[in-house]
């Protein structure tokens, strides 16, 4: 396939390269374990817990001049979780405990299949790849750094290290002239419709690929150019933009 337009392709990590909600989805489940056999609770409370330990994770806000560590802010999370449910939270490491093992049984899924890794490395003959996404500067670079992915990508941009992340246009300038193309020489491949292509809307990309998870809902206000249900199907959005 001749390369006449499309000179680099821009990924997005999370639930586009690697399953982060599933490995979120059997952290908890070994979390909830841990809950049940340590305090002696039921379905119902570990349950609980675990919802409220989601639902901080998704409203957190980390000011890295707060003092606090991301590590101690999750751990807390998880302290406060624990007794919100049950009134009281057992020692003061409790917290620690809970999060150490989540972060763990997370970052042991965290891998790129060969099917992905394949797709990454046939696309690299062809095209320049970059890897930009979100996220706390720690968390995000452990993620990069077991799922070895700097290997497959030509740059790699954590949004946490930088003054603006996506879906801000000044995040994607940089990654441009990190790549040496313009704007309408990319594509911005992700599965969030509010970052990845917003984003990429906003930079005027040559197109955006909307990778849709199950259960994600369309938005009447930001259309991506092509919709997928894999990034597996890459390959054929490419084959029609060339």
């Amino acid at each position: 396939m001749e390369n006449k337009g499309v000179k680099a392709i821009i990924f997005d990590l999370d639930n586009t390269l690697i399953d982060t909600h599933g490995a979120g989805e059997v952290a908890l489940l070994k979390v909830g374990e841990f809950l049940k056999s340590s305090l002696n609770l039921d379905d119902a409370s570990t349950e609980t817990i675990c919802s409220r330990f989601k639902q901080k994770l998704y409203h957190e806000v980390f000011n890295p001049l707060s003092g606090k560590t991301i590590d101690q802010l999750r751990s807390q999370h998880w302290e406060e979780s624990v007794r919100e449910t049950v009134g009281s939270c057992p020692g003061e490491s409790f917290g620690s405990d809970c999060y150490r093992l989540w972060k763990s049984s997370r970052l042991q899924l965290l891998t790129m299949s060969p099917e992905v890794q394949a797709l990454l490395v046939h696309l690299r003959t062809r095209y320049k790849l970059l890897l930009l996404t979100n996220g706390v500067t720690q968390t995000q670079r452990e993620k990069v750094e077991v799922s070895n992915s700097e290997e497959f990508f030509d740059e790699v941009v954590v949004g946490g290290e930088h003054e603006e992340q996506k879906p801000s246009v000044l995040i994607f300038r940089m990654c441009f002239e990190m790549l040496g193309v313009e704007a309408q020489d990319c594509v911005m491949v992700g599965d969030s419709l509010d970052t990845d292509i917003q984003g990429g809307l906003k930079a005027n990309v040559r197109a955006t690929v909307w990778i849709k998870r199950p259960g994600s809902s369309e938005s009447e206000s930001i259309k991506p150019h092509f919709t997928i249900s894999n990034v597996l199907e890459l390959p054929r959005v490419l084959a029609q933009l060339n």
